[in-house]
């Protein structure tokens, strides 16, 4: 299993932009689709995006979809979530996760298809 990190959480108003990443510690890197969710208080973690093992294809939540692009450095072992237009409702924890196995980007958007997971950052947007 890949040991994940996250980093670049932080506060921001609305409308602003950052940038998380997620470091990778195993050596299967590029052999593993990844994705990144969010959890809200009180709410069920939930699929924001996902990236294919070369980072040709990729797949988005409709509430991020022309927003949030999900990206990937497999020599760098890392993997990518710039979040623009950001807004309150994405005041969340942010966590990285990765599957072994999948071609099809979309299909594999539940917490159940990923077996290694980071431990989270935190992103607060305020209005």
């Amino acid at each position: 299993q890949e040991q994940l990190v996250e980093s670049g959480g932080g506060v921001v108003q609305a409308g602003g932009s950052l940038r998380l990443s997620c470091a990778a510690s195993g050596r299967a890197f590029s052999n593993n689709l990844m994705a990144w969710f969010r959890q809200a208080p009180g709410k069920e973690r939930e699929y924001v995006a996902g990236i294919s093992r070369s980072g040709g294809s990729t797949n988005y939540a409709d509430s991020v979809k022309g927003r949030f692009t999900i990206s990937r450095d497999n020599a760098k072992n890392t993997v990518y979530l710039q979040m623009n237009s950001l807004k309150p409702e994405d005041t969340a924890v942010y966590y990285c996760a990765a599957r072994f196995s999948g071609a099809v980007v979309s299909r594999w958007t539940s917490t159940a298809d990923f077996s290694s997971w980071g431990q989270g950052t935190q992103v607060t947007v305020s209005s």
